[in-house]
């Protein structure tokens, strides 16, 4: 009887046990798993049909994987992520043994991502992630990842970027002790930032991502227009991205350019190739150590980008050894560079020449105030040598710092010889421009270091003065047009009159232009006086003296920023009649860039000059004080003023 009890009871459990297995389909799980994914991630999630082969590696395998976009994007848009397999492989045992799960391969067939962002800024890859109770005392353990044909679509029409990647892993190559496990393989080709982009990633296998004996290697290559960006080396720690030995280079033919690929504004520059240690530690990127050159600047120093709210800042210190200025003028929104810069593409080399070619001597380029906003800087930059043989400057020292999108430039300064130009800057971001304040001081600059870049004059003499400037605009020009302000620079014992004029000047009928004034070619410079007023964009010629032995040349007349118009006049005073009634008034008209310089018409020029100028032989007494600071207590330029202010008629020497 009891036999048959057991009986009754086994074979029944044996045929459900049968027809399970004849019939069981694990298709009826596919329910739960959708709404367990797509409660995980915020987007639902579909999954077409789904299997499992038993034994200590048990193989899930799931096919028809759809990952779909958010409610509000329209039907006709490609889903985030189509998988037409999904197979994961698990050690059972270790599960049961150690309660660790060990993924000992994932396999993904076909992958395909559209990663999609719409003109008005919705996304479909923006995923809400459910939150995870506690902490899980036993981390997933990976091992092999196989990617098959796996394939990336990214569309920004905001960003104009368009661009595929093909994804796809493969086994390491015979020799390659970095990618010992295998590597992944991912190739971008499109357009991106509106300019073309073609990279190439070469990554570590999965295993060795996870595995901390073992350093994760990185090969990227991006080139986006004309800038490369190579980054190659071994992370210890990729999951935190840090103990990096990275090596990062970068070139092109403009650093603003890589703005797109760091999100770092730069002014433009020329052709650029800089390579350093990258690094990442304290929520923080450095660029360490880097060396290379700007057009024909050298440049090295180390450059941090810290990821802090609610913008970046960047910090850096660099050095030039040798530089040249001409490099640095995308600072001011000129075009930088010269047409023989080393490095430049044809199409580089055409635009310096267009810029070149423009009647405008003061740039119009506008500032990118919300790029200025993007970011915090604190830069200090020091050029050690000045190369530019036409530039009377020996270096060069900046400390620049934007925060919230206030850019203060203290100091900027020049060495001239024994001499400082001294400045400073202050731009405050008003209504989509800039209010300015600019303070420059001049103090005992050499005449023979600033006349060196002629290769002509050798003169002695001592230069010193000061300006300041106020104006609101949104480009150098523009604020200049508006601004307001004063200068004031005053030289002693400069050398021959004939020198300063041909050489300075760069006048080709220099002698011509003294016989008008009637001013003897080797006549000596005891002094010169030179005091402007800026009022909404003019220029105006409140005083100008070149005081000699033989004649004083005075000079009037304004000069228009808006339209960058000359409207100056040189006229002679003698110290002697018999000079003085020889004289012919000079006319310098014309626009700033090719400025015209010629005697003054018609007979009677010669006799207007005494009545004009007579109001500019007396340089107020109130410049003496800016005039000593300048040049010391005693001077040729103070003794000048008192004799005239007194009545006396100069006569140096």
């Amino acid at each position: 009887m009891r036999g048959r009890f057991w009986l009754w009871i086994l074979f029944p459990l044996a045929i459900v046990i049968l027809l399970l297995v004849i019939f069981w389909n694990w298709d009826w799980f596919i329910p739960i798993i959708d709404a367990h994914a797509s409660a995980s991630i915020g987007r639902k999630v579909s999954v077409q049909h789904l299997a499992v082969k038993f034994g200590r590696i048990t193989t899930v395998t799931a096919r028809g994987i759809t990952i779909a976009n958010p409610t509000n994007f329209s039907a006709d848009t490609p889903p985030l992520a189509t998988i037409d397999r999904l197979g994961v492989s698990v050690a059972v045992m270790e599960y049961i043994r150690h309660r660790t799960l060990s993924l000992t391969t994932i396999v993904i067939d076909h992958p395909v991502v559209a990663v999609r962002e719409l003109p008005d800024r919705r996304s479909n890859y923006t995923l809400r992630f459910a939150q995870t109770q506690g902490t899980n005392a036993h981390p997933t353990k990976f091992g092999n990842l196989i990617i098959n044909n796996g394939a990336v679509s990214v569309i920004m029409p905001i960003y104009k970027t368009d661009f595929n990647l093909t994804v796809q892993t493969r086994p390491a190559p015979v020799g390659n002790r970095l990618f010992t496990g295998g590597e992944i393989v991912a190739e971008a080709h499109g357009t991106y930032a509106a300019a073309p982009v073609t990279g190439r990633f070469i990554g570590g296998a999965l295993l060795s991502l996870r595995d901390p004996s073992l350093p994760y290697p990185i090969d990227l290559q991006v080139q986006n227009g004309t800038t490369l960006a190579h980054l190659a080396g071994t992370l210890d720690d990729p999951e935190h991205l840090s103990g990096a030995h990275l090596r990062l280079s970068f070139s092109g033919q403009n650093m603003a350019d890589l703005y797109q690929l760091t999100g770092v504004p730069i002014p433009a520059t020329p052709p650029f190739s800089l390579t350093g240690k990258l690094d990442y530690s304290k929520s923080a990127f450095r660029f360490e150590h880097f060396y290379g050159h700007m057009g024909s600047s050298d440049l090295e120093g180390t450059a941090t980008e810290a990821l802090t709210s609610p913008r970046p800042t960047v910090t850096a210190d660099i050095t030039s050894h040798r530089v040249d200025l001409t490099d640095l003028a995308g600072l001011l929104g000129a075009m930088p560079g010269k047409t023989t810069t080393p490095g430049q593409t044809a199409a580089t080399r055409a635009k310096v020449e267009a810029a070149n070619a423009r009647p405008n001597l003061l740039p119009h380029t506008k500032f990118d105030l919300p790029v200025l906003n993007a970011v915090d800087v604190d830069l200090h930059y020091r050029g050690e040598q000045i190369i530019n043989r036409d530039v009377p400057l020996d270096n060069v020292v900046v400390h620049l710092v934007v925060k919230n999108g206030r850019i203060t430039i203290d100091p900027l300064n020049f060495a001239v010889g024994t001499g400082t130009i001294a400045s400073n800057f202050e731009l405050d971001p008003v209504a989509g421009s800039l209010h300015t304040k600019a303070n420059i001081d001049f103090h005992r600059l050499q005449l023979s270091r600033l006349m060196a870049a002629t290769h002509a004059f050798a003169g002695s003499g001592t230069i010193g003065g000061s300006a300041y400037l106020t104006g609101t605009g949104d480009s150098v020009a523009q604020i200049l047009s508006d601004g307001d302000g004063h200068a004031t620079l005053f030289l002693q014992n400069g050398g021959s009159v004939s020198a300063l004029l041909v050489d300075l000047v760069g006048l080709q009928a220099g002698d011509a232009v003294l016989s008008a004034l009637g001013v003897p070619v080797k006549t000596q410079i005891h002094c010169l006086i030179a005091d402007f007023a800026l009022t909404n964009g003019m220029v105006d010629t409140k005083t100008f003296l070149i005081a000699t032995k033989a004649a004083n040349i005075l000079g009037t007349g304004t000069v228009n920023l808006a339209n960058e118009q000359l409207a100056l006049q040189l006229r002679t005073q003698a110290t002697h009649f018999s000079i003085g009634s020889l004289s012919t008034p000079i006319n310098i008209n014309g626009h700033l860039k090719n400025p015209s310089v010629l005697p003054a018409p018609g007979p009677l020029a010669a006799r207007a000059g005494p009545a004009v100028a007579l109001g500019l032989l007396f340089p107020p007494l109130a410049l003496l004080p800016t005039i000593r600071l300048g040049l010391g207590d005693k001077n040729a330029c103070a003794d000048t003023i008192t004799s005239i202010n007194q009545g006396h008629p100069h006569n140096p020497g």
